[in-house]
């Protein structure tokens, strides 16, 4: 056989492997139902959430007494109204907005906090990384919720202290991930090549680590959304989080239940929604850590 011959032979090889491998990487995508039904009713609550204004004509704090208790069905208000007459449909879609932008906030500095300290103590060991993993260890004997409460009752009620009440314990998990990829992925061969031919720790953990470390943290933002839209609703719940007449699903739920029997829908709704979401995201995880 000719060189030219022989050239060809490995050029049609190497692109019928490649061609093979992005078919198999294309069918898996497709045959993983769970990613892509989480994506799709999370781009669903995603365009309910920016789309609110367009959606509703009425004003999700707007009272109306006279229009008390309308239940679902009613002519101008589908899903009923509440005990001062607001439209429940406007109150779950502007709810949409804020559960989701807890959900994001409560997460996006706990990540970006604890990625940093779990790359760093887990590549340089030493006297650090004991003393902030003992502290890990100290706070994680105490359940989240008990510990986020703990915090909401010194801070006080509202929107800003239950960001920072979560943010101050959300970050050990993510610390706690990254930290054992950059402990598992600091002996290999690469980073020992890196380090002898003289790249510097910062490039190291910039170029080699952190691309190997993050990804399993970022699967895990989809738990950790969940988790804190679950405490934000249920801080709401207790009388901590967003003060009425916020529209917010978990405070929704608070001022519905004492009318379960007489308006159903006024609990029932709202917590469909956090269902719903929860839902999404947590199929969202499932699906890229299938992936992985």
């Amino acid at each position: 056989m000719s060189d030219k011959a022989a050239t060809a032979d490995g050029v049609s090889r190497i692109a019928g492997t490649a061609s093979f491998g992005l078919w198999d990487r294309v069918r898996h995508w497709r045959l993983n139902a769970t990613l892509v039904v989480g994506a799709a009713l999370l781009a669903v609550v995603l365009v309910v959430a920016i789309a609110a204004p367009l959606l509703t004509p009425y004003d999700p704090i707007a009272q109306d007494l006279n229009s008390a208790f309308l239940p679902p069905g009613s002519l101008g208000h589908p899903l009923g109204t509440d005990n001062f007459g607001r439209d429940e449909l406007s109150r779950i879609i502007f709810g949409t907005r804020l559960d989701l932008q807890i959900g994001f906030i409560s997460v996006l500095f706990p990540f970006v906090a604890g990625g940093i300290i779990g790359v760093v103590t887990g590549y340089l060991g030493g006297r650090v990384d004991t003393i902030l993993m003992r502290l890990v260890d100290i706070l994680m004997a105490f359940p989240f919720l008990i510990l986020v409460i703990a915090i909401m009752s010194i801070l006080g009620p509202g929107l800003k202290n239950l960001y920072i009440a979560v943010a101050v314990v959300n970050w050990i998990p993510y610390a706690r991930i990254v930290r054992a990829e950059t402990m598992a992925n600091r002996n290999l061969e690469y980073i020992q090549a890196a380090v002898t031919i003289g790249a510097t720790t910062p490039r190291i953990l910039r170029r080699h680590i952190l691309p190997n470390a993050i990804p399993p943290a970022l699967i895990y933002v989809f738990t950790g959304m969940v988790l804190a839209i679950m405490t934000g609703a249920t801080l709401s719940f207790l009388g901590l989080g967003p003060q009425p007449p916020t529209a917010e699903w978990g405070a929704m739920i608070a001022e519905g239940r004492q009318f379960l029997l007489q308006a159903w829908w006024m609990p029932t709704l709202p917590g469909i929604a956090l269902l719903v979401v929860g839902i999404a995201l947590s199929l969202i995880g499932d699906g890229l850590s299938e992936r992985r």
